[in-house]
């Protein structure tokens, strides 16, 4: 059972410096959690800790992440700093340079639902992934691996292998704006919209009925591109979801020593 007034910040981290990343702050009494925020981008989330509102409608700002600032921010919103970061970014004791061990358990663990991960590389995330969790680490953070699982913990998740569990499917749920073409390759964007949108709101549903106070109300008109600020920010609190379930010795790791992916 998760500790009386615990915190989880989620984070669905962008891989290069030119995208957002959603960020969503959890907080726990016993086994009742809330939303404290949500925003779909550091700056958003940072702002949200100076009472300003988030603005759904303006594009958000690419950056990476400022530890410092995101845990400042998370003690001005929740009243104290983070137990469990969970982000959805490759993370690794070693600097990231090619596939891992994580990447391999945690494909062969979902391929048959489906679900498989890309492959990192000393690129791509490569020193924006290391720079985090060094950053994090000197906050008192340790990675959580197959080895170690600190009380004060940073995640690997994988979202896709979470919307999973949460919807009970058996198969990948088609919810990624970026196959929706993939996915329905015989509807027009409308269609596609909706049946996107449809999916966002199942995974919703199931995370409110863990989670309180997830707002999150996507526009039903527009281009596809702009809802990509709502998947990012629905991300950022399924991995903070991840969070509450390793708080509550119901998550496992999929990798190694070095590095393991949650789910």
């Amino acid at each position: 059972m998760a500790s009386r007034k615990s915190i989880v910040l989620g984070i669905d981290a962008a891989w290069t410096a030119t995208q957002p990343s959603g960020v969503a702050l959890v907080r726990g009494d016993g086994d009742a959690w809330t939303c404290l925020a949500l925003a779909p981008s550091y700056a958003s989330f940072l702002a949200l800790a100076r009472d300003a509102r988030v603005d759904w409608r303006a594009r958000p700002a690419a950056g990476i992440a400022a530890c410092d600032a995101l845990i400042a921010a998370s003690i001005a919103l929740a009243g104290a700093p983070p137990d469990v970061i969970a982000v959805d970014m490759p993370l690794s004791k070693r600097p990231i340079t090619a596939r891992r061990a994580a990447d391999n358990a945690i494909s062969s663990a979902f391929g048959r639902f489906g679900l498989g991960v890309h492959t990192p590389s000393a690129e791509r995330p490569g020193p924006i992934a290391d720079t985090l969790r060094r950053d994090f680490e000197a906050h008192g953070f340790g990675l959580a691996t197959t080895a170690d699982r600190p009380r004060r913990a940073m995640l690997e998740v994988y979202p896709h292998a979470a919307v999973l569990a949460l919807l009970g499917a058996d198969y990948r749920v088609p919810y990624k704006l970026s196959r929706a073409a993939q996915y329905w390759p015989d509807r027009s964007a409308d269609e596609r919209r909706r049946a996107i949108v449809g999916k966002w709101r199942a995974i919703r549903r199931a995370l409110a009925a863990r989670i309180d106070g997830v707002h999150l109300r996507v526009p039903t008109s527009g281009p596809l591109a702009a809802l990509k600020r709502y998947e990012d920010a629905l991300d950022a609190v399924v991995c903070a979801w991840v969070g509450i379930e390793y708080l509550a010795g119901r998550a496992r790791p999929h990798g190694d020593a070095t590095a393991a992916v949650w789910a």
